[in-house]
């Protein structure tokens, strides 16, 4: 996403100045590239760099992916952000929390995801106060939901804002 992101905002499609921004190590750097293009994301772009130090620029789907990257990575700028940001389930999680939702409405909108997958993305977002967490205890069993804030809430909007 980070890459992504830093396209979109004007560093050039070249592996030093990319590497540079991005803060990555050369091997993460170089794997993120690869799986970039071999999702359509990234591609080549002929004609330009050397060889060994090929240049990149976004597809038609990537620049769309990069401008919500770049949102995302805009609502939430402190650098702890980026480790739970990478995390697999953290902006699924913060889309489909916009409103309160209860542990087995969030799993349900995502589909493949596994109880304990679900309760350490809650657990971890709400520790980082993106989620918040209250218990209706009308309900018997009292039962816990959820719903995004602060940055949470910023990120979500910018998911939304792409959909």
């Amino acid at each position: 996403m980070k890459i992504l992101a830093l396209m979109h905002d004007g560093v050039p499609g070249r592996q030093a100045p990319l590497l540079a921004a991005s803060g990555a190590s050369r091997t993460a750097f170089a794997q993120s590239l690869e799986h970039l293009t071999s999702l359509g994301l990234l591609e080549r772009n002929p004609g330009h760099g050397h060889p060994l130090r090929p240049e990149f620029r976004l597809t038609a789907q990537g620049v769309e992916i990069a401008s919500t990257a770049y949102r995302i990575e805009a609502a939430a700028p402190v650098s702890l952000d980026a480790v739970l940001l990478r995390r697999m389930w953290t902006i699924p999680v913060l889309a489909v929390t916009r409103r309160p939702k209860f542990f087995t409405e969030i799993k349900r909108d995502l589909a493949p995801v596994t109880d304990r997958a679900l309760s350490n993305s809650l657990q971890q977002l709400h520790k980082r106060e993106w989620i918040a967490r209250q218990v209706n205890v009308e309900m018997r069993p009292p039962r816990p939901f959820y719903q995004v804030v602060n940055d949470g809430a910023r990120i979500s909007d910018a998911v939304d804002l792409a959909g």
